[in-house]
């Protein structure tokens, strides 16, 4: 299975680290790799001197597709849960810098969190669904899905045209603002409207 990433999908985070508003959605990849396993803490990797959290809403596909229509796209999942792209940004900007691929600074052991997932249909609408993140119990992001440039149908019908998306495949859709680093020590907690997703630790 893989991880596919929308990078610039709410224009205030978009703002916030002064990126320019993208015509397309911005995609990256994670290998399972980067999966924290399940009760584990997420350790700060000794290359990076600023890792920053970003909370997204996240999709489980469940069904083989290529070429999905938008129309289509909402029967390609089931479920939905919440997740961390953890980003070492002083080697995203180092790497920016120099025109190279972000890999090292997003895909590396242990970036991304995948909470506990919950059928869609606990949720009245899927397009105006709140999510936050709390750090040592103070709420650092919160975002809804109406702030995204590209809706969850709209983000799998665009990365099926690149990408076949087979069963267990995890879409991140993208980042609100306030996207901040992580220190050793630190409580996150993220939730869906106000039902917990995930706790961890920092190390």
């Amino acid at each position: 299975m893989k991880l596919i990433c929308i990078g610039r999908n709410y224009i205030n985070h978009i703002n916030e680290l002064k990126n320019e508003k993208p015509s397309d959605p911005v995609v990256f990849i994670k290998p399972d790799t980067a999966i924290l396993l399940k009760k584990q803490p997420f350790f700060i990797p000794d290359y990076s001197k600023n890792i920053q959290h970003e909370v997204e809403v996240i999709v489980k596909i469940n069904r083989v597709g290529k070429y999905i229509e938008t129309k289509f796209a909402h029967k390609y999942y089931d479920h939905i849960g919440l997740g961390i792209d953890f980003t070492a940004r002083d080697l995203q900007q180092k790497l920016k810098a120099s025109g190279l691929p972000w890999e090292k600074a997003k895909a590396f052991d242990g970036s991304a969190v995948v909470g506990k997932w919950a059928p869609k249909s606990t949720f009245e609408s899927l397009e105006n669904l709140s999510f936050s993140l709390k750090k040592n119990d103070v709420v650092v992001q919160s975002g809804n899905t109406q702030q995204m440039l590209w809706g969850i149908d709209a983000v799998i019908a665009y990365v099926s045209q690149f990408f076949t998306l087979k069963i267990g495949d995890i879409i991140f859709t993208g980042t609100p603002a306030g996207v901040g680093q992580v220190q050793a020590g630190d409580i996150l907690k993220g939730y869906i409207e106000n039902e917990e997703f995930f706790n961890i630790k920092v190390k």
